[in-house]
């Protein structure tokens, strides 16, 4: 009996906020392999807000994903069958396999090749602390925001998979940080857990004057996962010599309108910089980010989150979760068991 393919594929591009019904739900048969060709089966999916830019029309650094087609997504997964001797039946891997049970190819085809996972790496490790979101941590608060020990840094978004992550690396180099974050809970996690020096929930307080009572003489670096009018904030209160970090702007992402800057020209007068980057200029180095992140993990000098939802047929509403602030850490799909 053919093996049958659960899948989530684009239905319509959203115009606000992501919901199931931008997503058709279909089966089909699993293909018969063709000679160098092997068959993955999807264990965990990735979450992450980069994903919600694709859906657009337009392409941005990659292209945009088509109508019809299969919802992206990071995966770890597991090749069950094999008729490619350079990924055996058994083994662990780490790719862009889609919202979807099974997966036929040759490894070529995809937007990224396949990565095998060391033996005996716990299966979501990849997809969290040394997935994307704790590269896209490590590379841009050390190299985009240059953080040193003494400086001021602020953190949008600090409780979520990359902004927690960033926020650990500034306090581990010496920095004093402030990390902002919706909720009571949130906000507790990062200054018993991940010892952050402040927090500032949004939900609760007010930010600019919370900002004002703690960076007196200015922020020095600010890693912002949200823009709009927080970003605005921000860069009225910039110290000499500051750097932003653009990292993501999730505050626009389900928005019809841009937040138009108010307070760039800031900039000029304090000698800042402003820089966006794109992941996948790094991921060659991503072994000097995964070996750093691990030597802090097992000393306990760094801490992480999860966020384990069930049920591929979920998928649609795990992915909603990181838009709505319902995720601590970083969102996860578990489809699958390994076999």
């Amino acid at each position: 009996m053919s093996l049958v393919n659960r899948q989530w594929l684009l239905a319509n591009r959203p115009a606000e906020l992501v919901s199931r019904d931008n997503f058709e739900y279909k089966e089909t048969p699993v293909p018969d392999l063709k000679e160098g060709e092997f068959l993955i089966k999807n264990l965990y999916l990735s979450f992450d807000p980069t994903l919600r830019v694709w859906m657009n029309e337009a392409d941005s650094y990659v292209s945009a994903i088509e109508i019809g087609e299969v919802m992206r997504a990071s995966t770890v997964a597991q090749v069950v069958d094999s008729k490619n001797d350079a990924y055996p039946k058994g083994e662990f891997l780490v790719g862009m396999f889609g919202w979807q049970d099974y997966m036929v190819t040759d490894g070529t085809s995809l937007m990224l090749p396949p990565r095998r996972l060391p033996a005996g790496t716990p299966l979501t490790m990849p997809l969290s602390i040394f997935g994307i979101t704790g590269i896209t941590a490590y590379f841009g608060m050390k190299e985009i925001g240059q953080v040193k020990e003494g400086d001021v840094v602020v953190v949008s978004g600090a409780a979520g998979a990359t902004g927690s992550v960033a926020a650990q690396i500034a306090r581990l180099k010496g920095a004093t940080v402030i990390g902002i974050a919706g909720g009571e809970e949130k906000c507790q996690w990062l200054k018993e857990s991940a010892k952050l020096h402040h927090t500032i929930d949004y939900k609760s307080e007010n930010i600019a004057e919370r900002l004002k009572e703690l960076c007196p003489k200015g922020i020095d670096v600010y890693y912002d996962n949200v823009g709009g009018d927080l970003l605005d904030t921000v860069l009225s209160m910039i110290s000499i010599n500051a750097r932003i970090v653009l990292c993501g702007a999730i505050s626009d992402y389900n928005s019809k309108d841009t937040y138009a800057l108010k307070n760039y020209t800031n900039l000029i007068v304090q000698r800042g910089t402003m820089q966006g980057f794109i992941i996948l200029d790094y991921l060659p180095r991503s072994d000097e980010a995964i070996g750093d992140l691990l030597s802090w993990v097992q000393s306990g000098e760094l801490v992480y989150q999860e966020d384990i939802q069930e049920g591929l047929e979920n998928a649609p509403e795990a992915f909603q979760r990181i838009f709505t602030g319902k995720n601590k850490g970083k969102q996860l799909l578990k489809v699958a068991d390994p076999e």
